[in-house]
């Protein structure tokens, strides 16, 4: 019994020591010192961040927009609804598979790739020799890419959204039948910008922060060798979609008021 309650503690001790570093980078990079100077590099960093992920969010939104529409038209033709196809599948897209699959394919493509090159610059000591030759780390390296992740990934899940839609009305106009005006008409006065859109993308906003902000602490916490570096890289992708599985639970139940 005391064995299980000293493993408890210490784990307790290990989770708020963490937290506490996290947070720390955070006020550090961010909140305590922001530079209008770092502006360049935090459009470097939404470029190497959101325009390098385009194309997967493309592929992945027509592909997914493409089977909402086919699974949704079956569903829907049993009752004769099949005219509210496009209303269910904009909703679906809007309000949680855009923001959620937006922040997984950014986790594993974006995040993973902030945290091997953050933890390669401490290996190979770079962030040491900029703090030797008086350059702040925290300013010149994990601020920008915080800000980029931040910026980048509300865009791509806005841009996988509508992609996702175009595809949808690709399979069920053009291959399924569904009248053009019908499916459009109905999304058009059953998607509301405020109601819908804007909850899509708090969540977007939300998701951007937390994918960010663990890739670049975990880069920036990693053990300097070629294995710390691959287990921060894991945990950054494992973390990274855990918590915005679990975010995504809490910020619909505080969205919709259940």
């Amino acid at each position: 019994m005391l064995t299980l309650i000293r493993g408890l503690g210490r784990f307790s001790l290990e989770v708020f020591q963490t937290l506490g570093r996290a947070g720390r980078l955070w006020w550090m990079s961010i909140v305590r010192r922001p530079r209008l100077s770092n502006l360049p590099l935090i459009i470097r960093q939404v470029y190497q961040l959101g325009v390098l992920s385009v194309v997967i969010t493309v592929l992945s939104g027509f592909s997914i927009g493409a089977v909402l529409a086919l699974q949704g038209y079956d569903q829907l033709v049993q009752y004769g609804t099949e005219s509210a196809l496009g209303l269910g599948v904009a909703l679906v897209l809007v309000l949680e598979i855009g923001p959620v699959v937006s922040a997984l394919l950014f986790a594993g493509r974006a995040g993973s790739a902030v945290t091997a090159e953050i933890g390669l610059m401490k290996a190979t000591e770079q962030l040491t020799s900029m703090e030797m030759m008086g350059v702040d780390p925290m300013q010149r390296i994990l601020a920008p890419r915080l800000w980029g992740g931040f910026i980048a990934l509300p865009l791509l899940a806005l841009m996988f959204s509508v992609v996702g839609i175009w595809g949808s009305a690709v399979i069920g106009v053009e291959w399924l039948g569904v009248h053009e005006g019908t499916f459009w008409s109905t999304m058009q006065d059953g998607v509301d910008f405020v109601r819908q859109v804007m909850k899509g993308v708090i969540k977007s906003v939300v998701f951007g922060l937390v994918v960010t902000w663990i890739a670049v602490f975990q880069g920036y916490d990693a053990i300097p060798t070629s294995e710390g570096i691959s287990s921060a890289t894991t945990k950054t992708v494992v973390y990274s979609s855990v918590s915005v599985l679990v975010l995504d639970f809490f910020l619909t139940l505080m969205m919709f008021d259940y």
